[in-house]
């Protein structure tokens, strides 16, 4: 089974995390959940929603992973930025050739990391810099993009693709179509 690792942090998104979080597992794909605090501390989201993260990032980060996956949202998405632990298991699962997927602001920290260029991305509308863009192919017209091992996609309102897209790279698209109907969604 793929095991995925969904930083959560304070201010993030928390229409992408909890779609993330909750397609993921309908699709069998087991899902840890991590705050950038300690363990217990609950994660206030963008919207004042609150979240308790099944661990610590640092519990989290002692495991392996088959994806990580960053949810948007600011200042969440700035959060994950600034954490050296986020950046360097980026960078670790990179070298590893591990699936990276980030929706809206996140695709940010990629950029930030060294991830993004010449490869294909999207991400929310004027999230990223100029600068951070540069040397990206961007798609502003895209709701998921995949570049290899790179996932990516633009906000909110992509979210469930976006996930739905996840399941399929995880586990055949089989079970996104079973995931998806059982959502009451039309297979695509």
């Amino acid at each position: 089974m793929a095991r995925v690792l969904v930083p959560l942090a304070d201010g993030c998104e928390e229409l992408e995390a909890v779609t993330v979080i909750d397609i993921l597992r309908r699709g069998g794909i087991e899902v840890v959940s991590a705050g950038l605090g300690a363990r217990g501390t609950p994660v206030r989201a963008s919207r004042g929603t609150v979240l308790l993260p099944d661990t610590a990032l640092d519990e989290a980060l002692r495991h392996d992973y088959d994806m990580i996956v960053l949810p948007g949202g600011l200042p969440g998405a700035d959060h994950l930025n600034g954490d050296a632990r986020i950046r360097a298991r980026l960078q670790d699962m990179a070298r590893r050739e591990n699936y990276i997927a980030a929706i809206c602001a996140a695709p940010k920290v990629l950029a930030d990391a060294g991830l993004l260029k010449g490869r294909r991305a999207t991400s929310y509308p004027g999230a990223l810099s100029a600068q951070q863009r540069q040397g990206v192919d961007y798609r502003e017209d895209s709701a998921v993009v995949q570049d290899g091992n790179l996932i990516t996609s633009r906000g909110p309102g992509t979210a469930m693709d976006f996930a739905l897209a996840l399941v399929e790279i995880l586990a055949g698209k089989a079970k996104r179509d079973d995931v998806e109907t059982g959502l009451v969604r039309p297979a695509r």
